[in-house]
């Protein structure tokens, strides 16, 4: 599951709010171990969900760099070539 979590600073333009939470939602995932929660879970797991969201976003607002953003176009071609050249 936590392949699944991209990096998200640095980027042109910026991460999105869709993909602060879907990351947020891979991570909670990953540490509770349920793909989907209980009813008796679920206010739990939205809590956690909503709780790591924030904290990335703050963490996101809050990060400085001297390198130039990257373009997501090209970082995407770059992932397609090593899945390319690992799996043929």
């Amino acid at each position: 599951m936590c392949r699944n979590i991209k990096t998200l600073f640095n980027f042109e333009p910026p991460a999105s709010e869709d993909e602060i939470r879907a990351s947020a939602l891979q991570f909670v995932r990953k540490l509770s171990g349920f793909n989907k929660p209980s009813q008796a879970n679920q206010a739990a797991f939205d809590r956690a969900v909503e709780e790591v969201s924030d904290a990335a976003r703050r963490l996101l607002t809050s990060l400085h760099t001297q390198a130039p953003p990257r373009d997501r176009m090209i970082e995407a071609e770059k992932a397609k070539e090593r899945s390319r050249l690992r799996f043929g």
